[in-house]
This record gives structure tokens, C-alpha cells and sequence, in this order.
């Protein structure tokens, strides 16, 4: 049912109240989290009209690309890295700070997310699921060394040493699922385990196009799941839900959270 009917940010209040008490009956509550939820705190999307590939080519961030060119690879990534975060110093905004909430006070067990910025623990969220990574760590690409990224980064804009390398002598990487690499396993599969769990699964600021992080409402759904989908735009999985709000998370999310 999608609601556009006058309250919070055009949801009605019935609406709001509904999808509340499901959080507070439920015994397992779980969202996920897409760009959209990002984008208040400054973060531009990646996808849709003047997203980061309609500047960039994904292509130059392929997992081919990094093996067969290092040093091009990391050239264009610290130029994208420049163009996402360059002129923003991101703090959470009201969305995370609401899940956040809600986790705190015992109505949602973890947060799904397809974002890379970190804001979900920044915000105070404990069981953050990161499905594509971090881009606050880089990654040896032969011993698994983690680092702190910004250092990294740094240094190799200043210096132009390019690739930078762990001490093992390997190739330091972003620690993100590049295109053309497999999600990780453990994150998929926590993720999965806890959208079968679920009583109440949040669709929150995704497109829900990118598989298979996609298929996590579907299997919610499936499973007998209250599933609600918060996005402007319309998704694939609208049909399947219970609630279908079409508003800013940074308003409907924070409404939710203070009628619990």
C-alpha cells in the first residue's frame, strides 16, 4: 500500500503508527540502508541523474582494472574519492541518528547497509552489517593487512608513489567489493540469516536494484516478514511490501523512532 496521504512529509499519521507497533511487537526488527540515506549528510549518490558514474567510469574501478593497472586504478580512485568526500566532512544526519534510536531502545536488532561512509556507526548503531566495505580502510591485497584509509590516501596523492604497498610488499586496495568481485561471504550471509529472522524488515533510501543485497526484502518478505519500503522512487519490491512510503527518510524514519 503506498501512502500519500498529508502528515509527516505526506505519510499519514495511521501509517507511521502502523508500521511503529509492528517494530514494537516484533521480536527481530532489521533494516537496510541505500544511498538515500546518506545523500542529507552530503554524500551524492552514485546511481540516477548526476550520480558519481555519470562523472566517472565504473569500469576504471573493475577488479580487472586494479590487477592489470595498479597505479592507473589508484590514480582515478583518489580522484573519485576527491569528488565524493572532497568537499564534505559528513556527520550523521537525522536517519541514522533515528535507526540508531531504535536499536538503542531494543526495536531493531541491526542495520543492513549498502554505504561505505561509516555514518551508521559514527551515529552510534553497534551491529552494523557492511555489505559493500568501508571506505575508511584500505586492504593488503596479499596478507590482508588492514589501515586506516585516510593516511593511505594521503600519501599517495602527495607523493604520486603509486600503487601503495603494504610492508609484505602487496598492493594496497580499498576495502570495498570492487565491480566484478563477489559480496563477501560473512557479511552475506549474516545478512541473510537476519532478513530470515526478521518480523519487521526496513527498506530504507535504496533503489533495491543492486543485487543481491536486493534480494534481502524479498526474503524477508518471503518469510513472513512485515516489509516496509521507504524511497521516493518506486522499487521492485513496492508490490511485496506492507508499507510503501514515499518520503524522506530524514523525516519519516525520526517520526517513527519517537512513537517508540
Amino acid at each position: 500500500m503506498v501512502d500519500d496521504r498529508h502528515g509527516t512529509d505526506g505519510v499519514a499519521d495511521e501509517t507511521l503508527d502502523a508500521v511503529a507497533e509492528a517494530l514494537g511487537a516484533a521480536d527481530t526488527g532489521v533494516a537496510l540502508t541505500g544511498a538515500g540515506v546518506s545523500t542529507a549528510s552530503g554524500i551524492p549518490s552514485f546511481r540516477g541523474e548526476d550520480g558519481v558514474w555519470e562523472r566517472h567510469d565504473p569500469s576504471d574501478f573493475h577488479r580487472r582494472r586494479f590487477d592489470a593497472d595498479p597505479a592507473g586504478f589508484w590514480a582515478d580512485r583518489i580522484s573519485l574519492r576527491e569528488a565524493i568526500y572532497g568537499d564534505v566532512d559528513p556527520d550523521p544526519n537525522a536517519a541514522h541518528e533515528a535507526l540508531a534510536a531504535l536499536e538503542s531502545s531494543g526495536h531493531l536488532d541491526a542495520v543492513l547497509t549498502q554505504n561505505v561512509d561509516g555514518l551508521h556507526d559514527d551515529a552510534g548503531t553497534d551491529r552494523v552489517v557492511e555489505l559493500h566495505g568501508t571506505h575508511r580502510r584500505v586492504v593488503c591485497d596479499d596478507c590482508g593487512h588492514r589501515r586506516d584509509a585516510d593516511a593511505v590516501f594521503e600519501q599517495a596523492a602527495k607523493s604520486g608513489d603509486l600503487p601503495p604497498r603494504c610492508d609484505c610488499g602487496g598492493v594496497y586496495r580499498p576495502d570495498v567489493v570492487l565491480f566484478g568481485e563477489p559480496m563477501p561471504d560473512v557479511a552475506m550471509n549474516e545478512a541473510q540469516r537476519l532478513a530470515r529472522d526478521s518480523d519487521v524488515f526496513l527498506a530504507a533510501g535504496s533503489s533495491l536494484s543492486v543485487q543481491p543485497a536486493s534480494l534481502l526484502p524479498k526474503i524477508a518478505a518471503e518469510a513472513g516478514a512485515t516489509l516496509v519500503v521507504i524511497n521516493y522512487e518506486e522499487t521492485p519490491r513496492d508490490a511485496s511490501a506492507a508499507h510503501v512510503l514515499r518520503a524522506d527518510v530524514t523525516r519519516v524514519l525520526p517520526a517513527i523512532a519517537e512513537r517508540l
